[in-house]
């Protein structure tokens, strides 16, 4: 993806089916499930590099010994730098005499991560203030085990404002800006009220107070915990947290907006955001590696015992399309045809675009991403080829024109050129630099090929997603009219980004997205500015509807549009500045249609026809929209 969109996060929980003497008999080492755990990250890297935080919890901890730790970094490759310095200092302790790696108690007393529930997140800072505070997972604390809980999540709530009321109501103080800390509370009030209920009604039976503290972790009911927390959450979301007795739970959305994949054996139940490093990581295959189901929620048991419970009401399973484009990685299988597929969809609208002139284009992809779905565009246009070949041929043995010239002229010349026109030179973090400085310093992430593209061609080159149409403009068409072309064509295998996101992607200003301003565009040139205010007052009319009834006044703003027009005032909007080329430029978007023929089963596409699954959804566009109109910045969730 060109332009700077990021995914939140991702999870990773690996829980412990053997003692840790198991793992030091068989594998030589204490850590095997802390390994297991940075494995798992690292390979979801690609879903946040900016700050990470990994945590454990120890079971059957003596009285007066710690059982729960975490550790949160925003260093550079902070992945790296936790991992090292944690196995350094195990390493140190070892030395010292501390610590005997061969001993699974000595371990558990000294080192804080030989627990047998371990958690780790991947973030992206996508807020305005990003620091290691920021990072999950969030812990709270009591000197009750059964009161202590430690949550991570890979999630948005929408009505987080509304959840914070609710607090308020009961008498809470919450601490604003964050649905993290939001969640984290919501669970640790009804925690706390199974806790004392379960407190007063042992002690009422004069049960010893040493006694209480097993009972209640035996006796507590984390599902029901779940259920009552989660009524009224409204998102996307996959969320896993501990309880300091050693219960632990993970649980996903009821309608599969963020993805989840599990991986259960006889040593370990691990889960993480994708089935991919699953199957690497535990040398799995792909049938193993389970999706846990929407509106469920698993729990292991301090003793061990797995079940998956509903929480919420079966809904209709809406999972994010954008994993599929663009955010997990690509080497799962069905994430690879897909990808392909979805570069094949765009062959028809290629070859109009080049007029079918396959022996004067260039076909290439930018970023990297893209790559997969680029094998996918040659493969459509070798087969549109191969199509047109196969008839001419026919034709010209039925009117027995066939010859040496037209076999060279039909065949041999006139097939796709795919070349290697730019790569990522550098790993380059533009935020570090001032405003003014940044367009320059993104001008220098790519290099190109010089002399593979000549003057007559045309460069076509595909990318996964158009969001806001910046970088494009500033930075990569730039780049691209130095191989001096007589048309650039940049082609999208997501459509037009029209509406926010509000469930877990750093999308969720109007005013950011190039289709939504290629439209106002088109609108203004037309003279019809009243339409924006109607608009705006039709929004601001619609928040004031319980939430059950309210619909998305946005979707007038496009209603007088085609999508080739938009498209075509897109082009106009990201043709580069100051210049000297000249030639044309064309952006080419999915269509809706297309996108969902290449995805296996059903996929959310809220954020391309504004068809939100949730009531949070339609609060949030309507929300975005007033938002622009009245010039305020930020996300535009409802408060």
């Amino acid at each position: 993806m060109s332009d700077p969109l990021h995914h939140e996060c991702g999870i990773a929980v690996v829980r412990l089916r053997k003692p840790i003497s198991y793992y030091i008999e068989k594998y030589g080492t204490p850590l095997w499930g802390l390994n297991k755990l940075f494995l798992l990250m690292e390979k979801q890297r690609n879903r946040g590099q900016d700050g990470i935080g990994i945590g454990s919890c120890k079971l059957n901890m003596p009285l007066g010994q710690q059982y729960i730790n975490r550790r949160r970094s925003v260093e550079n490759d902070s992945l790296s730098h936790i991992f090292n310095k944690e196995i350094k200092t195990f390493n140190k302790l070892s030395r010292k005499g501390i610590i005997d790696p061969k001993s699974a108690e000595s371990c558990k007393k000294n080192y804080d991560f030989s627990g047998e529930i371990l958690m780790g997140h991947l973030r992206y800072g996508t807020s305005g203030r990003f620091d290691s505070s920021s990072c999950h997972p969030y812990l709270r604390r009591s000197n009750w085990p059964t009161r202590t809980l430690m949550v991570q999540g890979n999630f948005n709530m929408t009505n987080a404002g509304e959840l914070n009321r609710k607090m308020i109501d009961r008498g809470q103080h919450p601490v604003f800006g964050t649905d993290t800390q939001t969640v984290l509370e919501e669970i640790g009030f009804h925690l706390d009220e199974a806790h004392t209920n379960l407190y007063h009604e042992l002690r009422d039976k004069g049960m010893d107070g040493k006694e209480i503290p097993k009972h209640i972790s035996e006796q507590m009911d984390l599902h029901k915990v779940i259920s009552e927390s989660a009524q009224a959450w409204d998102g996307g979301y996959a969320i896993c947290g501990a309880v300091g007795h050693g219960d632990m739970f993970v649980m996903r959305d009821p309608r599969g907006i963020r993805p989840c994949s599990y991986y259960i054996d006889d040593e370990v139940i691990a889960f993480s955001s994708e089935r991919v490093p699953l199957m690497t990581v535990f040398e799995a295959a792909k049938e193993e590696v389970k999706e846990l189901e929407p509106g469920a929620c698993t729990i292991v048991t301090r003793n061990g015992e797995i079940s998956t419970q509903r929480f919420h009401q079966e809904e209709e399973y809406k999972p994010c399309s954008f994993e599929r484009i663009y955010f997990s990685r690509g080497n799962d299988p069905s994430i690879y045809r897909e990808r392909k597929a979805m570069g094949a969809a765009l062959v028809d609208q290629v070859v109009q675009s080049m007029n079918g002139d396959f022996d004067k284009s260039v076909f290439s992809f930018i970023p990297n991403t893209a790559e997969t779905a680029y094998y996918g565009l040659m493969d459509g246009l070798r087969l549109f080829r191969r199509q047109q070949v196969r008839s001419e041929l026919h034709t010209a043995l039925e009117k027995g024109t066939l010859d040496a010239q037209m076999l060279d002229d039909v065949i041999l010349k006139n097939w796709p050129r795919a070349e290697k026109v730019t790569q990522k030179d550098i790993k380059m973090r533009t935020f570090i630099s001032q405003e003014k400085g940044r367009a320059q310093l993104v001008s220098h992430v790519y290099d190109i090929a010089y002399g593979v593209v000549k003057p007559d061609d045309v460069l076509v080159m595909l990318d996964d997603s158009i969001v806001r149409g910046t970088t494009l403009k500033e930075s990569i068409l730039k780049i691209l009219s130095r191989t001096n072309p007589r048309k650039i064509v940049i082609c999208s295998t997501a459509p037009q980004i029209r509406y926010p996101d509000c469930y877990g992607i750093d999308m969720s200003e109007l005013g950011k997205f190039i289709a939504f301003n290629a439209t106002v565009s088109l609108h203004k040139k037309n003279g019809n500015k009243t339409i924006f205010k109607e608009i705006h007052d039709a929004c601001v009319a619609e928040l004031k509807k319980p939430a059950a009834e309210r619909i998305n006044q946005v979707k007038r703003l496009y209603k007088e549009f085609g999508p080739e027009e938009i498209s075509a005032e897109v082009s106009k909007l990201v043709y580069p500045e100051g210049v000297e080329w000249k030639g044309e430029v064309e952006i080419i978007f999915q269509t809706t249609e297309n996108l969902h023929d290449s995805i296996d089963g059903p996929c959310g596409d809220w954020y391309f026809t504004g068809d939100y699954p949730t009531a949070g959804g339609m609060a949030t566009v309507n929300a975005a929209y007033i938002n622009w109109f009245e010039g305020k910045t930020g996300r535009g969730y409802e408060i």
